[in-house]
């Protein structure tokens, strides 16, 4: 390692590693942050500078200004993808459904952490942060919002943001797959979020995040595993369920690219550099069937996320079609489903 100091990485996973048992007669009086924690059930089962220090010697050529060909959307079954200009073809959608579910999830996480932005501690202090897979820029938004005095860059394959924006965020087109276009040690924190599907190699974009922090600095990655659990064994007695999970590990292999990086990710960041490792599993229901006020609230919009674009991701396999009725399925709304992200935060 040749930084001064180490960075500290900060993983956040909404499936615990080991998951206990989701029992109803284990009720916690309030919900942990730690993944493992029993999901009670209810007892009701229907329920801009231009010359930023940041900016590396090709940042002109690699951010150039819109051209026609970046907003060449690729097209399937209705739907638009990012343009073929970038070499990672991502799965999901960038249209004004897809936005939704993005915003909406944001809403989730925002509810899961309490109102907070991210589980690095004295945010005050951050400078200069960037926002890796910035979607429709609504986390780069808040945190340019909550903290004025940061500097704020948020960076995606696609122009999908809003214009109107606080004057201290500005969004880039970067493909985060390729090599990064900034300077070593420039952002004093990196978050990155929900960049499942999108990455070959998960080793190579810590590695870009370890030389883009500064020492001393913070990487928080947080992603989800996208298939479905439960402790009582309900999901599989879904077929849609079953369907759902089976095509995210068979898109997996046939895309190369990870759908359950939470799996490996913390080895992953080690091995890239970081120090001071420390993971966040999340237990979250799917739906609104916690006994927990916080986490039926959350698991209402986690269901929300989930219902509100399940055709967006077909694009992985023409069987997601069998879960496409999965809403409309009686067991799909009564069982027991739970997922969840896991946050991972690094310090150098």
């Amino acid at each position: 390692m040749d930084k001064a100091d180490a960075v500290p990485a900060v993983i956040s996973e909404t499936n615990p590693r080991n998951p206990t048992e989701i029992l109803p007669e284990s009720i916690p009086s309030e919900m942990s942050n730690q993944g493992g924690q029993d999901l009670v059930a209810e007892q009701d089962e229907n329920e801009e500078d231009d010359d930023d220090s940041a900016l590396g010697e090709d940042f002109a050529s690699s951010t150039a200004s819109l051209t026609s060909s970046i907003l060449e959307y690729r097209k399937f079954q209705a739907r638009t993808f990012n343009s073929d200009k970038y070499e990672t073809e991502y799965f999901a959608p960038n249209d004004e459904r897809q936005k939704e579910s993005i915003d909406i999830s944001h809403h989730y996480l925002m509810l899961l952490l309490d109102g907070k932005l991210s589980l690095v501690p004295s945010s005050d202090d951050l400078e200069k942060v960037l926002d890796i897979g910035t979607g429709t820029g609504i986390w780069a938004i808040d945190f340019a919002d909550q903290y004025p005095n940061a500097q704020v860059i948020g960076t995606d394959l696609s122009p999908i943001q809003p214009d109107w924006v606080p004057p201290n965020v500005r969004f880039e087109l970067e493909d985060a797959t390729s090599n990064w276009t900034w300077s070593n040690d420039s952002f004093d924190f990196v978050h990155m979020r929900y960049l499942i599907g999108a990455i070959t190699d998960w080793g190579a974009l810590f590695k870009e995040a370890f030389r883009c922090c500064k020492p001393g600095g913070f990487v928080e990655s947080v992603e989800v595993n996208p298939t479905f659990l439960s402790d009582d064994e309900t999901a599989g007695d879904v077929m849609a369920v079953q369907t759902w999970n089976k095509l995210f590990r068979e898109a997996s292999k046939a895309l190369g690219r990870s759908f359950c990086e939470i799996e490996g990710d913390v080895e992953l960041l080690a091995a890239s550099g970081f120090v001071d490792l420390q993971v966040t599993d999340f237990k979250v229901p799917v739906g609104g069937w916690a006994k927990d006020s916080k986490l039926r609230q959350v698991g209402q919009f986690l269901r929300a996320t989930i219902e509100n674009d399940l055709e967006g991701k077909q694009v992985i396999g023409s069987g997601l079609q069998a879960s496409k009725g999965i809403q409309d399925t009686p067991s799909w709304r009564g069982s027991r489903f739970w997922g969840g992200p896991e946050m991972n935060m690094s310090y150098f």
